[in-house]
């Protein structure tokens, strides 16, 4: 694994947040694309593109330093340099989205379909940033492509590795389906399901959650948000208009 891309004096590159950075804009470029596909403007929805990863960065980085000020007023650069999108600052954030898309006048389901496999691709760069720095371990496993474990006694199944290839494909298939979609929110309901659906089976691979959760003595909290994702997969479904015309 090699967390540390690059090392020099104070100056530290995590593997990660390089790969992080490259996915996000990996999936602004791709938007560019997807969005004539979907009916909008390029240049619409890259700045919407570039409002919701602003506002993800500001709110998260808002509710960090909020519920910790001492922290923040005695290591405030150590502080920020925490990663920090939470369930909250995602709610605050897609909130933020929509506000901004209804006020631009931009249509809310077309642009989660474009979107859609945008978000994928970041997703697979985001896989490919947990097996560098080795933080979603796997369970114990014999077969050929197994990787060691930290402490060599063991071999793994790579589960960032699966979750990146299966987002790859995952985001070739999304750009298939929204050049043939039928209504605005089809490709977007598609995207949830899926993710969701590869989210709750990878976890049976993957090692057990050690922080508690609600209800996490009967499914993983990734289970649970898996679940969360294909419920507002069948949300979009049930609220779609019957012609494109009439989209939210």
């Amino acid at each position: 694994m090699h967390p540390t891309l690059l090392h020099l004096g104070l100056i530290t590159v995590p593997t990660f947040g390089l790969l992080a950075a490259a996915g996000l804009i990996s999936g602004l470029l791709l938007s560019l694309r997807t969005a004539p596909l979907a009916g909008l403007d390029r240049d619409r929805l890259w700045n919407a593109g570039l409002f919701t990863i602003l506002s993800a960065f500001v709110l998260s980085r808002l509710l960090l330093v909020l519920t910790n000020l001492h922290t923040f007023f005695t290591y405030p650069f150590l502080l920020l340099a925490v990663p920090s999108l939470t369930p909250v600052g995602a709610l605050m954030t897609i909130l933020a989205t929509a506000i901004y898309l209804r006020l631009r006048g931009i249509l809310v389901l077309s642009a989660l379909d474009a979107w859609a496999p945008c978000a994928t691709l970041v997703w697979a760069f985001l896989a490919l940033g947990h097996f560098a720095e080795g933080s979603d371990f796997g369970m114990i496993t014999s077969v050929p492509w197994a990787i060691p474990s930290s402490t060599g006694l063991s071999r793994l199944h790579p589960i960032a590795l699966y979750a990146a290839a299966l987002a790859l494909v995952l985001t070739m298939a999304l750009l298939r389906h929204l050049r043939h979609r039928t209504r605005p929110g089809d490709t977007a309901a598609l995207a949830l399901a899926s993710a969701g659906l590869i989210q709750f089976f990878l976890t049976f691979l993957r090692q057990p959650a050690l922080y508690g959760t609600p209800f996490a003595d009967i499914l993983d909290p990734i289970q649970w948000a898996g679940l969360g994702m294909v419920i507002a997969a069948g949300f979009i479904l049930l609220t779609q208009s019957p012609r494109m015309t009439h989209a939210l």
